[in-house]
């Protein structure tokens, strides 16, 4: 059972140390709740610097059929804090963008065994998007894209997860209901491939995600909706590490929940907050995500 619950909450802890991103940028969204209102979007063309925060907060496990794995008094916290820059050039019909971002993050984990409590600090695997391909009108965004993760460390001990190479290739769109493209609804396929973990034999399966919303603009200022994801392992994980009880065991998760975006025009700038709930999981801690993040318009 230690072994088994130690790897199940670790999934949240991966994901989150892992994830990078800043508001009307794509600098990664392996984190279910990553990204949302733009989601599909084409930024204009510039130079953007971005800062995320990100918590997730659970106090359960559901196991491969999504029960509650019975842990009294459990309680895990993740935190990470992302900066990245990206920047989008305009060439004929099209965008070309280039991204990159890093994370530092810390998990905890507490129950009532201590043999299950986790206190760690650490780098998240650097995230690269070399190309980024989009093209943008005043009622419709296409995007898609390829990155990866690339660890920031050999297996050490004292980083957050096990790292490991992973590969993303994404696309989606906006539909935008007027002139303005304030009301727009949005979405974003991704699919993950993940190489073998370094340190230990053990690789993660593949993973489909979906992320988007739909919301509209008020008073030219004020971007306010619902958005929400959708998550599925499509091939389990392998090695000869894995544990037996975890084998065909695949992760899934779905939310849903507000944003709210604030231009700040004199300094060129958007905060934005995100919270959404998980609404189902399974193979995985399920619990909530608060997103708020802050980006600048460098050079234009």
């Amino acid at each position: 059972m230690q072994i088994r619950v130690c790897l199940l909450v670790a999934v949240a802890f991966v994901l989150l140390g892992r994830d990078a991103g800043a508001q009307g940028q794509d600098l990664g969204h392996r984190l279910p709740g990553g990204v949302g209102l733009d989601a599909g979007s084409q930024n204009e063309q510039g130079l953007y610097a971005g800062t995320r925060f990100a918590w997730f907060s659970s106090d359960r496990v559901h196991d491969r059929n999504g029960d509650t794995v019975p842990i009294e008094q459990l309680d895990i916290d993740a935190y990470a804090a992302i900066f990245g820059i990206t920047g989008s050039l305009k060439v004929d019909a099209f965008y070309l963008s280039a991204a990159v971002a890093v994370p530092a993050a810390k998990r905890s984990i507490n129950s009532e065994r201590p043999d299950v409590s986790v206190d760690r600090l650490g780098l998240g695997d650097i995230y690269v998007e070399p190309l980024k391909l989009g093209l943008r009108s005043s009622r419709a965004d296409a995007v898609a894209s390829y990155s990866f993760y690339a660890p920031t460390s050999q297996g050490a001990s004292s980083m957050i997860g096990r790292p490991q190479w992973s590969h993303q290739v994404s696309a989606g769109g906006t539909v935008f209901l007027d002139d303005q493209r304030g009301w727009r609804i949005t979405i974003l396929a991704s699919y993950l491939h993940n190489l073998q973990k370094q340190g230990i034999a053990i690789t993660r399966g593949d993973t489909v995600q979906l992320q988007g919303g739909a919301g509209g603009r008020f008073f030219g200022l004020i971007d306010l909706g619902v958005v929400g994801y959708a998550l599925w392992q499509v091939t389990d994980d392998t090695g000869a590490d894995l544990p037996a009880q975890l084998r065909g065991a695949r992760e899934r998760a779905f939310g849903l929940g507000p944003e709210l975006d604030v231009a700040i025009r004199p300094l060129r700038s958007r905060l934005f907050a995100r919270f959404e709930w998980d609404l189902d999981g399974t193979s995985r801690p399920v619990g909530s995500i608060l997103v708020l993040g802050l980006s600048v318009i460098a050079w234009e």
